[in-house]
């Protein structure tokens, strides 16, 4: 079976409304499809990933391209997610048992199972050793980046934001330019946005997470066109580690930009 196929013929519970239906309902008709399967709703990898998608959505739109993602949690998880990202919840699924995440095949992370711990517990002592870098090639490089700067990745933070990532008070955009100026990522910019992430979800972990015992688990992204063939995928190889280029997550649809498309060329280019 095709990937494709396999996203055609699965039926997830959609946030918008409950219903579980086709993951790719209402997608005929887009020039290409971009079906993300995301980790926990609760994942720093998720929220961020989420991020860059909204960011780039009038350009994603323009290009006729229709994205539908699918991340571990409930219902309650992913409106949660949606009210905090901006992400349509009407092109968001949720899967709590990570049962697609296995029928591709994507890495579960680092499984260690000691004696005498719940699967909760010991998924939660997994993912502290793939945050130090067990079994998450890249991690520790990413999470300095973020506070290193990049001068190959895009600015963050506009210089009129406000933002407010607790316990840090409120920060402008223009705090920034006294670390590196602007134009590009800057110290601390990024790692400044981690942890407001990482405050909303602290602040909503029940909800967020309810069920622990899927906290390792890593996720895929896939391009198809559309007719259905498989155009790009990407299969997470550790946390923090979502995209092949993580200073700029979806600079990949570039290489695919007049595939599918009616006259071959984009209104808009993904800088």
């Amino acid at each position: 079976m095709t990937t494709h196929a396999l996203f055609a013929q699965t039926q997830r519970q959609r946030v918008s409304d409950g219903v579980v239906t086709p993951l790719l309902s209402d997608s005929d008709g887009a020039t290409q499809l971009l079906v993300l399967v995301w980790p926990q709703l609760g994942d720093f990898d998720s929220l961020e990933y989420a991020w860059w998608v909204q960011r780039e959505a009038e350009a994603l739109r323009q290009r006729g391209l229709a994205v539908r993602a699918v991340g571990i949690g409930d219902r309650a998880s992913g409106q949660q997610f949606c009210t905090y990202t901006g992400f349509p919840a009407e092109a968001l699924f949720v899967d709590e048992t990570a049962a697609l995440h296995r029928q591709l095949g994507l890495y579960e992370g680092l499984t260690l199972q000691p004696p005498g711990l719940k699967p909760g517990q010991a998924a939660w002592l997994n993912l502290m050793l793939m945050c130090a870098g067990w079994a998450s090639p890249g991690t520790l490089r990413e999470v300095l980046r973020g506070y290193t700067g990049d001068r190959q990745a895009p600015q963050l933070i506009g210089d009129d934001d406000v933002v407010k990532a607790g316990p840090l008070p409120p920060l402008s955009g223009k705090t920034f330019r006294w670390a590196g100026g602007e134009g590009f990522q800057r110290p601390f910019e990024l790692a400044t946005l981690r942890l407001r992430n990482m405050t909303e979800v602290l602040s909503h972990w029940g909800t967020y997470v309810p069920n622990a015992a899927y906290l390792t688990q890593r996720g895929g992204t896939f391009l198809f066109d559309a007719a259905g063939e498989l155009l790009y995928e990407h299969r997470d190889g550790g946390i923090l580690g979502f995209a092949a280029t993580m200073a700029n997550p979806l600079s990949f649809l570039k290489d695919y930009a007049s595939i599918g498309t009616e006259f071959g060329t984009l209104n808009r280019d993904l800088g």
